[in-house]
């Protein structure tokens, strides 16, 4: 009889796992769509100014629009400095998996994800991007031995997902 499958690490969330996880998972827009909103705000504020509606509310409306530009312009900075500050960062995550499924823990998070759960696994050039009912996790390749990419290729294939 086959033994179960126990796999167990531990790694810390420093500043390069956080690029790391962005860079694998957030796929960059290149047009201006997602500078349209901004866009918007800004030109509603400017047709503000030459109604008699007050002054501060068509500033507010040209600041909103700017902040949000910027926001798109530099969203990886944003959201690396959002986590940096969190209470999580520089913390050790010990990282569990088994036949069960896949559980984080660490001092302020505890997360099983069943394999039941998990809709699809991608594949990136870095690690494993699970969809999964309650969103989408990233796992890095570089906490996990070779075993455990083989058993995690191995799941995926099980159940036809994508891993590619």
């Amino acid at each position: 009889m086959p033994t179960p499958y126990s796999y167990s690490t531990t790694y810390i969330l420093d500043k390069a796992h956080f690029d790391e996880c962005y860079t694998q998972s957030v796929i960059p827009d290149p047009t201006l769509k997602p500078y349209y909103k901004g866009i918007g705000l800004v030109l509603i504020g400017i047709a503000l100014i030459f109604t008699d509606i007050s002054l501060y509310l068509a500033y507010f409306f040209v600041g909103l629009g700017v902040i949000e530009a910027l926001n798109v312009k530099y969203h990886k900075t944003w959201w690396l400095m959002r986590q940096m500050m969190s209470k999580a960062a520089s913390n050790e995550v010990t990282l569990s998996m088994d036949e069960q499924g896949i559980r984080t823990h660490s001092r302020y998070v505890d997360n099983q994800i069943r394999w039941t759960d998990i809709d699809r696994i991608k594949e990136t050039a870095r690690g494993f991007l699970l969809t999964h009912r309650a969103g989408t996790s990233y796992i890095s390749s570089s906490c996990l031995d070779t075993a455990t990419i083989a058993y995690i290729r191995s799941r995926s294939k099980s159940r036809d997902w994508v891993t590619n």
